[in-house]
């Protein structure tokens, strides 16, 4: 398999029916949220139409989404009007977010100066949450901070590349793109 990415907004409930279990609809039913809802059945929807409609889905022992009978490895994220999924033959993670989210308040919590001074751009602290994100389920761990475990060391925005580091790893590559309104960070 070729590692892909797929961004797209959610499916409505019919759409995502011709690609989702009952077992799985039954559960989204129970979701107070229709976003919420939306989410759980598209996210699920693409992996089988990407993957094959038999796949299975699980969750690991963290709680990160799974294909159980492929040797391939999913990603998922989510926010108000989009989801994206990668899959890969090695580990892989994505993270989306609105270009509209405000982070301001959650900024001191996980930008550095260090990491603030890398770039100017509008859109930087929403790059940043993006890539942390992605490196925290890329890490495949737990309790990992997001100032002093997580970084984002390199920049090189007009390429769409950014390095980062999980403690005192090796260095990661991201990706990052802007796409109809959302900032979209991902390794594959």
């Amino acid at each position: 398999m070729i590692p892909a990415l797929w961004i797209e907004p959610p499916m409505s409930a019919e759409e995502a029916a011709r690609w989702t279990t009952s077992e799985e609809r039954t559960q989204a039913a129970a979701f107070a949220s229709e976003r919420r809802r939306a989410d759980f059945l598209s996210w699920r929807a693409v992996v089988r139409r990407e993957l094959g409609a038999d796949v299975r889905i699980a969750y690991d022992s963290l709680g990160a989404p799974v294909v159980t009978d492929l040797p391939v490895h999913i990603s998922v994220s989510h926010c108000a009007g989009r989801i994206a999924v990668c899959a890969s033959p090695d580990r892989c993670a994505v993270d989306i977010e609105p270009e509209t989210r405000n982070f301001s308040r959650a900024v001191s919590r996980y930008l550095t100066p260090e990491e603030k001074s890398l770039s100017g751009d509008p859109f930087w602290p929403g790059i940043v949450w993006c890539a942390k994100e992605a490196l925290y389920k890329y890490s495949g761990r737990r309790e990992l901070d997001f100032r002093r475990d997580l970084r984002v060391e390199q920049v090189d925005l007009a390429a769409g590349m950014l390095t980062g580091r999980i403690e005192n790893g090796e260095p990661v590559g991201l990706s990052v793109c802007r796409e109809d309104g959302y900032i979209v960070v991902y390794i594959l």
